[in-house]
Order: C-alpha cells, then structure tokens, then sequence
C-alpha cells in the first residue's frame, strides 16, 4: 500500500448494531405487512412500547407501590387509568396511553404534560435497541434521555421495564414465509470516527430466491444502493 492509498475504513460496532436492528425492524416489517414509518410502522410501534412502559415506571416510582399491589390500599392515592397523548417524532406521530393518578399530582418526566415534540427520540430508541439488551447500557442510556433531574431509583424501575419490553421484541416470533416484500429506508444520525454524523442506513429486500427471503442494509454518509448481503 502506497502513502497515497488509504485503508479501507473500518465498521464500527455501533454502526454493525444500529444496522442489525434496524434490519431486525425491516425483518419484522416484512413478516407482518407493515411499513417501517408513518403513523402505523414499526418504529412507531417500538417507540410507543418503550414509552409506554417507561412512564408506566414512573407512575410507579411516584406513588411509591407497583399496580395492583396491597400497599396502595388507603396510601391517599392511586392509578386512576390513562389519557392519550400524540406527540411528534422523527418517525411520525406517536400516541401514548399517559397513566393518570387521582390526585393528579403525576408529572411525567419523559413525556412532560405541554411536550409537544421529541426531536431525536427515535434515534435514542433505535440505539437503546441496538445495546444488546445490557441492563447497564440500558440504565446509562436512560440516564442521558431523562438528564440528572430524575432520582436513581426512577432510572432503575425505569430500566426494568424496558428492559423486559426490549427482551420481548428481541424474542418475538417471525413467520418462515413472508409473501410480500416492502422496500424503506430510514435516516439515522451516528457518528463514525470522522465521519460526519449524518448518515443514512438503506434498506432493501430482495426477490424470492427459494421460497426464501433474503435482506441486506447498509450504510453511508450519503443515500446510496446497498450491496447484496
């Protein structure tokens, strides 16, 4: 290799695992006739779930007792069901069951009550995703998506939950045969060595080949074909 040439860059182990799961959502895309965006795709449906089960969390850290347990009996409080929220992400709109309580003193953190919009926040789940189910990785991810303001009991109860909610989707069931086959793509900030943080993962499938189905993705600091895997 001459001074002029330059190695050939090297995949980080970030960019392998944010392109395995988004791959892991196309896969499950595919299998259940879904988009992977808009209101209905898959991203959408993860970030509800991740949501869902973080503020479920919370609500529990604030009253002091997990649902149903024998300790919220005359505690002067309770879970009093749940109101829809719809707020905005990269990946569309979302919408969340936000537990209420009967004193209506819950103030949920994640999702606060005028929170409108949150920028990045599919990128955040598309990470904690690509983790591989770490319950410390979980814990410090969460620790940054919530900032300092919050207690580190409620980073706790918080982890448990996403993490069993992540373990789930990681082990759910996928059909053998998928009879149709969608094509999307997904814009992904990451930061690679040099590279400049806006990439661009593509995904693609491709034709029956033997009654078998075959995915490939990649990704690039521009939008490009990506070679057959």
């Amino acid at each position: 290799m001459t001074d002029n040439e330059k190695a050939p860059a090297v995949e980080s182990a970030e960019d392998r695992l944010v392109d395995e799961v988004v791959e892991r959502l196309m896969d499950r895309a595919d299998a259940s006739g879904a988009a992977l965006l808009g209101e209905a795709g898959l991203l959408t449906e993860v970030t509800q779930a991740v949501l869902e089960r973080a503020l479920d969390a919370e609500m529990t850290e604030h009253l002091g007792y997990e649902k149903h347990h024998p300790a919220g009996r005359g505690s002067g409080n309770s879970r009093n069901g749940t109101s829809p929220k719809t707020v905005l992400t990269d990946a569309g709109a979302v919408t969340v069951a936000v537990p209420r309580d009967r004193n209506g003193s819950f103030e949920p953190k994640l999702v606060p009550k005028h929170a409108r919009r949150l920028a990045g926040f599919n990128e955040q789940i598309l990470s904690l995703y690509a983790r591989g189910m770490s319950v410390r990785d979980i814990r410090s991810h969460l620790a940054g998506m919530y900032g300092v303001e919050v207690s580190p009991d409620l980073i706790i109860k918080v982890t448990d939950a996403v993490a069993d909610e992540l373990a789930v989707w990681q082990n759910r069931p996928l059909d053998a045969v998928w009879p149709i086959i969608y094509i999307d793509a997904l814009w992904i900030k990451i930061r690679s060595g040099s590279a400049p943080p806006g990439r661009s993962t593509s995904l693609w499938a491709s034709t029956w080949t033997a009654a078998k189905t075959s995915l490939a993705c990649g990704s690039a600091t521009r939008a490009k074909a990506p070679r057959p895997g």
